[in-house]
């Protein structure tokens, strides 16, 4: 079959794609798919789709997500295997969306869907990405505040990468930047980092961010701060540097001890007093357990990195009342091999008329 023939048989793509990662998000679900249908046929008509990645819920998620994708056939299901954590939840689903451009947004209506006009207006005027920025957080503890404010301040002065202040993961972006991001095969993800790192032409559009629609944060404090050393050891050496100043600083604070040691031993005078002696091994003890640790930082991602494990697996995706399987490896396909499946499921008519398990490409990246 030639190239015409192939790509007129899948259908044409969407305009619009909105992935959208969901981890314990069953009650307020269908009210987001509600708002993002209506916002994306505003400006999209019927191109569009809706991703939905149901990230090892554990409540009525995926249940939910099941009767979305039998109601509309323009809503796909993702299932992953297990919890992976949101980051790689979001590149799955941007893995599966087919859209020209790609509307990355939280199932929990903090992000309003209904920016997707304004977004694409800019960048229907030569923006590559349009990022929320938020100007106010409705609902949001004064600590939760002003440690992201502390967040995003320490990792500009730590990156040479140009992070915009104040944003999440909420963006709109073309398909050729959904397609670079496809190709950075890290598992520390930091997504915004990365389309930052990307470049182009990158638009911010300031916003207030609402409350959550139901349910509860699923980021709490711990997770807040080992996603903040993922975008701090993701994207900047700065940490192992001044490790190295540190050590340098210890090493000249420790010479007068020593010519004051050496010293009483020559004169054959006792050094009085244990204080000095416990001071100076804490100081020292704490200075090379602070560089230890900074180093194991960044050990373990290069541990994580050389395993070379999937980043997701998905159990299954969801489509126009059918289930279809998926391989385990999908994650490591190349990305025409990609194409090729969700585009064989991808269309309407296709779905309506295959089998529910079809065959896979074996292409697999490089």
């Amino acid at each position: 079959m030639n190239m015409v023939t192939k790509q007129h048989a899948r259908g044409p793509r969407p305009l619009v794609s909105i992935v959208a990662p969901c981890h314990n998000e069953g009650q307020g679900l269908r009210e987001f798919h509600r708002r993002s249908s209506a916002a994306a046929s505003g400006v999209a008509g019927d191109a569009y789709e809706i991703v939905l990645v149901d990230d090892g819920s554990r409540d009525d998620t995926w249940l939910v997500i099941a009767a979305l994708a039998s109601e509309d056939h323009r809503t796909i299901g993702v299932k992953l295997m297990r919890n992976f954590g949101h980051q790689p939840a979001a590149s799955a689903g941007l893995s599966v969306a087919r859209g020209e451009r790609v509307l990355l947004i939280d199932s929990d209506l903090q992000d309003p869907p209904e920016l997707l006009d304004a977004m694409m207006q800019h960048m229907d005027e030569g923006a590559d990405v349009v990022y929320g920025q938020r100007i106010a957080r409705e609902a949001e503890t004064p600590f939760k505040l002003w440690s992201a404010k502390l967040f995003y301040r320490l990792l500009s002065r730590l990156t040479s990468t140009p992070i915009p202040h104040d944003t999440g993961d909420f963006r709109l972006m073309r398909r050729s930047v959904v397609d670079a991001l496809a190709t950075m095969p890290e598992r520390q993800r930091f997504i915004r980092g990365m389309v930052s790192w990307i470049g182009g032409s990158q638009v911010a559009l300031p916003y207030d961010r609402q409350a959550r629609f139901a349910g509860t944060t699923n980021y709490p404090l711990v997770k807040m701060i080992r996603f903040a050393v993922v975008a701090i050891t993701s994207f900047s050496t700065v940490p192992l540097r001044l490790a190295s100043y540190l050590g340098v600083f210890a090493a000249m604070l420790s010479i007068p001890l020593l010519v004051y040691s050496l010293a009483g031993w020559w004169s054959g005078s006792n050094i009085a007093g244990w204080t000095s002696v416990i001071t100076a091994v804490t100081v020292f003890g704490a200075v090379q357990l602070l560089v230890l640790g900074v180093l194991g930082e960044y050990l373990g991602v290069v541990f994580e990195e050389i395993k070379a494990r999937p980043l997701y697996l998905i159990d299954r995706v969801m489509a126009v009342g059918e289930e279809h399987a998926w391989p385990a490896d999908f994650s490591h396909l190349s990305a025409p091999a990609r194409r090729d499946l969700v585009d064989a499921i991808s269309t309407s008519a296709a779905r309506l008329s295959s089998p529910a398990v079809i065959n896979f490409p074996a292409t697999v990246a490089q």
